[in-house]
């Protein structure tokens, strides 16, 4: 499906959620990545090696990076990326964890209401 109409360009989301397991080895592998980092100013590599001793998350982020998601997919390039990372509370349990009862219900409301209102049910749990 390759019209004029039809962008080049995708938007690819993806989210995950890790459990850390060993905080040390997370960071020591946060800092080596900083440390073998030439292009990084000094001042910079200060505040990223602070960030990474004191948030995990901040040493997901510096571990984690989306060119290695994509880089050898043929046929595609990495035109821009962005991510972060944060602590969640996680309870894997959880039916609505991911939000798909929020997407399935934003279909059914595509698909069966021509003006796109949304129903009673809906605007109750939007208040």
């Amino acid at each position: 499906m390759n019209t004029p109409e039809t962008s080049r360009y995708v938007r690819l989301r993806v989210e995950l959620v890790l459990e850390i397991e060993d905080s040390g080895a997370l960071t020591g592998a946060a800092l080596q990545r900083i440390a073998e980092d030439e292009d990084m100013p000094a001042d910079e590599r200060a505040h990223a090696e602070s960030a990474v001793q004191e948030d995990e998350a901040e040493a997901i982020a510096y571990l984690v990076d989306p060119f290695d998601l994509v880089g050898e997919v043929p046929g595609v390039d990495l035109a821009q990326a962005s991510w972060s990372s944060e602590h969640v509370d996680y309870d894997p349990d959880a039916p609505d964890y991911w939000g798909l009862a929020d997407e399935d219900d934003e279909d059914d409301e595509d698909e069966g209401d021509d003006e796109g209102l949304a129903g009673e049910e809906d605007a109750d749990r939007i208040r």
